[in-house]
């Protein structure tokens, strides 16, 4: 499988945030966001045997692992990965850019779904048959730049309400938007999400690697 880097840190999102937690970055990824935060995960790494990646995360003496990218799913290898790290005990998170179908994950992972706003310049790239296939413990991710694309979250929980019955993140684009306007809009509307914060980046440089 090909690895940008493998590190030990604080989870920075989700309903996780706070945990430790060890992330495995696939490279390469199939979207280009306008605000993506790790282009370096386009093309950098290294391919590493599972057994040798296994054995990286078991150093780490951690439970929690979180498979980012990059665009994890576009790698056959994640699969036996995923179920491995199940089977040893494991808590497994999965990050996906929503582009790919999830149907073949273990459903014993969480999947931590992408949903593509406009102004990522992808949302055209979404897999909308996947919300039919999230579980229960799955959550569901809008990054969200501007009004505009609060507004276009906001219709699409409204097409399709049974995304509120599992957690739903709207995190602003770090630098661009404003935490606090995102948050009172929330409030105004009565929307019952949660509002995300890129947790490492306020920790370390927003900029630094490996954290």
């Amino acid at each position: 499988m090909r690895i940008n880097e493998i590190f030990h840190s604080v989870q920075g999102e989700s309903s996780f945030a706070g945990l430790p937690f060890v992330f495995v970055r696939a490279t390469g990824c199939n979207l280009r966001c306008h605000w993506c935060d790790t282009p370096y995960a386009f093309h950098e790494g290294v391919e590493m045997p599972l057994p040798v990646i296994l054995d990286t995360i078991r150093r780490f003496q951690c439970r929690h692992v979180e498979i980012t990218g990059g665009e994890p799913l576009l790698q056959e290898e994640v699969y036996p990965l995923v179920q491995t790290l199940l089977d040893e005990g494991h808590a497994v998170l999965i990050e996906t850019g929503g582009s790919l179908p999830i149907d073949r994950l273990d459903p014993r992972a969480i999947v931590i779904l992408d949903i593509k706003c406009p102004a990522s310049g992808m949302d055209h790239a979404m897999c909308w048959e996947n919300l039919a296939q999230l579980k229960g413990q799955d959550e569901v991710k809008f990054v969200i730049a501007d009004r505009r694309d609060y507004e276009w979250a906001r219709e699409v929980i409204a097409r399709h309400p049974a995304l509120l019955t599992r957690t739903v993140l709207f995190s602003p684009v770090f630098d661009q938007a404003h935490p606090q306007a995102l948050a009172e809009w929330i409030l105004h509307d009565r929307l019952p999400v949660r509002l995300q914060l890129q947790l490492h980046k306020y920790i370390w440089s927003p900029t630094l690697r490996g954290v």
